[in-house]
């Protein structure tokens, strides 16, 4: 056998052989970038910040897909309207996997993504909205606003085509009211007695969840994915993150805000510039300084607010009194504080609506009732000395330390009548129901056994005038 025929024969061997190395070596290559965000908390401002990090650091990294791994009991709606509007715009698909929890709000969230798969026991429905104290269902104004927002986020899903030929909804809008109000009745779901809770068989059969998974790699193999072609990034958020989310929570706000405003009000009350200033000062950069650094509170709201800060500090050690000055400082103060507020809901003032504002007041609303409860609080007597000692005389005036109280039991005799004992020249005596007391003449002088009648008291004298 000669070398050529060996050389033939040897690659009849490695050819089959790089025929099947070869496609698995490109597809290894070609792996698939997909992203997760956890959203295992109540949903709020810090599940907001760290939804749109997740979502520009997805678009960043080129990702295919979104995950959005959900295991919340609900949380703010306006939030929960602001995470659902960016998941709508996301430019790449997007699926929700119900850990175990999308209640409320996450249900809203839930919606929002193009696909939903929930593991077998987890549960997702009940957007009624409640009132954050009690858990009691606002009124119907509040509960129209979330059925439309519920509905309108049923119909982006768009409509598909049965088997019979008919176009009927992917997810049909009337089950989404129904999630938020009891009165809505679905016909072989849910009468009008009761709000909409799916499992994860129900939302199956209704088109509201595209299939059950155990995991995330079950929901890739689900969407067509092979194990080794795809790999997962997920979000973790850095301290940064945590601590602006923190200080952006409305509760921490409404705080910041009664610091911000008691501190200006006991510094004007108190001589020099002391705590109270830096305490307002302090608040006022842990308000502002998260706002800006997100990108919500755009510049011109804190320079209106360092405008109003001048104005007040013009009016205390320039101009006299209280006047125009004064009030322009505060106006200017509680506009960019409301206003940061807006911003923060809306993030442009441009798309303000009823819901941003009414939330902004009620959180200023709070911290103004707080910063004047606190006010009474340290200025009462109930309050610390320390406080008061700055902000009002303590010191007293012993009689032992050699001060001299000034007696005011004559001042009850004004008004009455008596006799002159002595000539008043114009002191004398005068006898008043008995009793003998030291007087002087208003005018001229008097004559003993004058009738005459008391004035007024000062100076520790009686000053009387004859009838």
């Amino acid at each position: 056998m000669n070398r050529s025929h060996l050389q033939f024969r040897l690659w009849l061997w490695v050819l089959p052989v790089i025929a099947l190395i070869y496609p698995v070596t490109i597809n290894a290559d070609e792996v698939h970038g997909v992203y997760m965000l956890r959203l295992d908390d109540e949903i709020g401002s810090s599940t907001w910040r760290y939804t749109r990090q997740a979502l520009d650091e997805a678009s960043r990294l080129d990702a295919e897909l979104l995950i959005v791994h959900l295991n919340t009991y609900g949380g703010s709606v306006v939030h929960a309207d602001s995470i659902r509007t960016a998941l709508l715009n996301f430019p790449r698909p997007t699926v929700a996997f119900v850990d175990n929890n999308a209640a409320s709000a996450g249900a809203l969230v839930a919606l929002a993504c193009d696909s939903v798969f929930m593991r077998s026991g987890a549960s997702m429905g009940a957007v009624t909205v409640v009132n954050g104290t009690d858990g009691m269902a606002m009124p119907d104004k509040y509960q129209s606003y979330m059925r439309a927002m519920m509905r309108a986020t049923a119909e982006r899903h768009g409509k598909t085509i049965s088997p019979d030929g008919k176009s009927e909804w992917r997810r049909n809008p009337l089950v989404a009211e129904a999630m938020v109000d009891p009165r809505v009745s679905v016909g072989g779901l849910i009468d009008s007695t009761r709000v909409l809770t799916f499992t994860a068989d129900e939302a199956v059969k209704w088109n509201y969840a595209d299939g059950n998974a155990e995991s995330v790699d079950e929901i890739m193999q689900q969407l067509g994915y092979h194990p080794a072609s795809y790999a997962i990034k997920e979000y973790h958020p850095t301290w940064l993150d945590i601590l602006i989310g923190f200080l952006t929570n409305p509760a921490v706000q409404a705080v910041l805000i009664m610091l911000i405003i008691g501190g200006i009000y006991m510094e004007l009350h108190s001589p020099g510039v002391g705590f109270p200033s830096a305490a307002a000062i302090i608040a006022a950069i842990l308000y502002f300084l998260p706002l800006y650094i997100s990108g919500i509170a755009s510049s011109w709201i804190i320079l209106l607010f360092v405008l109003g800060i001048m104005l007040i500090i013009l009016e205390v050690f320039v101009v006299p009194g209280f006047g125009i000055t004064g009030i322009a400082g505060i106006s200017c103060v509680c506009a960019a504080v409301i206003l940061g507020l807006i911003e923060h809901y809306t993030f442009s003032l441009s798309h303000m609506n009823a819901d941003a504002i009414w939330s902004s007041m009620v959180i200023f609303l709070v911290g103004l009732g707080l910063a004047v409860l606190a006010i009474w609080y340290l200025t009462s007597s109930y309050g610390p000395k320390w406080v008061r000692r700055h902000t009002e005389l303590m010191l007293t005036q012993q009689v032992d330390e050699g001060y001299i109280g000034v007696d005011m039991t004559p001042a009850a005799y004004i008004g009455l009548d008596g006799t002159a004992v002595t000539d008043m020249r114009p002191a004398g005596k005068v006898e008043i129901n008995g009793d003998v007391l030291d007087a002087v003449a208003i005018q001229g002088f008097i004559h003993a056994g004058a009738r005459v009648k008391v004035r007024k008291y000062e100076n520790a004298q009686i000053y009387v005038a004859e009838l």
